[in-house]
């Protein structure tokens, strides 16, 4: 037994930067973004928009689209590196949000790969019977981590939330890898400001934003991904050609068609919305997720394969079928 996803959700922030504003902040351009990147715009969260917000208000479409009462809801998973708040977490605000009062509620940090974590954590718990529904939530608030005066890794990133509820079913499908290389974990790193060197007045934060190494980010994630979606389809026991989509974390264009590449398949099943969102993190496969549901391209029976992969360095697969 495992869980069935039977609704998703999401949540975009009202403010949009695109690429001629970033222009008129640094030296780059719309043509340099989208050649490097493929990335067109970005949603920045403003006001009210905390990560707990945003993941509520995914949280609350994705139950409308599962036809579930916030108090159905028996276990409530949110992954975020952007948290405003280290307590309470900020699956129990969410949970405080929305009324999911028999919720268990924790967070999670797995970086780009935290969604796919959370699921397989969510899974686990359904698995074993414990939990019979769960809320599973990526959300960010990555302008918060980002160097605005760094066109390396400013230009990539953007804010978003998106949710999953799962259901625990007898003939549900779920294969799951996951992996990490703690060795290579400086080639992305954030330093938290919650140190007495970074509190003092007049404290210099630079090191407190996302810092990166892109080519062997980019190295790393060609080469493990493909590896790693091949591990999950020989567990299974299916092969490429039954995959309806590969939805992989969205870091950027150049490494989704790269995958693409190295597997050998067309880049029509790798589903992209990074053009219009950016790298949201732990958020991005659940908004992809949930576009493609809310667009109607995703068929009751397709095999689907989920991809993460990003700091820690983490990575990993799930194959589901919808």
């Amino acid at each position: 037994m495992v869980g069935k996803i039977k609704g998703t959700g999401s949540y975009r922030p009202v403010q949009v930067w695109d690429n001629d504003k970033l222009s008129h902040m640094m030296d780059t351009s719309d043509e340099w973004i989208r050649g490097r990147t493929g990335i067109g715009q970005r949603h920045i969260a403003s006001g009210g928009e905390t990560v707990a917000y945003m993941a509520a208000r995914a949280a609350e479409e994705a139950l409308s689209d599962a036809g579930m009462r916030p108090e159905e809801i028996d276990l409530l998973l949110v992954s975020t590196m952007s948290s405003e708040r280290i307590m309470p977490c900020a699956a129990c605000e969410v949970q405080k949000l929305i009324g999911a009062v028999n919720a268990a509620c924790f967070d999670l940090n797995g970086a780009c790969t935290g969604f796919l974590l959370a699921l397989n954590t969510a899974q686990a718990y359904l698995g074993q019977q414990i939990y019979r529904r769960a809320l599973v939530i990526g959300s960010e608030t990555l302008s918060h981590l980002t160097n605005w005066k760094d066109r390396s890794t400013c230009v990539l990133f953007g804010d978003g939330a998106g949710a999953v509820v799962l259901e625990a079913e007898e003939n549900a499908v779920y294969t799951q890898a996951v992996h990490s290389i703690g060795s290579k974990g400086e080639a992305l790193t954030c330093v938290s400001r919650n140190q007495q060197q970074f509190i003092e007045k007049d404290a210099d934060i630079s090191s407190t934003y996302m810092q990166m190494d892109g080519k062997e980010v980019f190295k790393f994630a060609v080469s493990k991904v493909p590896e790693v979606i091949m591990e999950v389809l020989e567990k299974a026991g299916k092969t490429k050609e039954e995959i309806r989509f590969y939805m992989l974390h969205q870091a950027n264009k150049r490494i989704v068609a790269s995958v693409s590449k190295h597997m050998n398949e067309p880049l029509e099943k790798y589903p992209m919305n990074i053009e219009n969102l950016g790298n949201t993190s732990s958020a991005s496969i659940p908004l992809l997720l949930d576009e493609w549901n809310k667009k109607g391209r995703l068929n009751s029976g397709d095999w689907i394969i989920l991809s993460g992969f990003g700091g820690g360095l983490t990575y990993g697969a799930s194959l589901l079928q919808w």
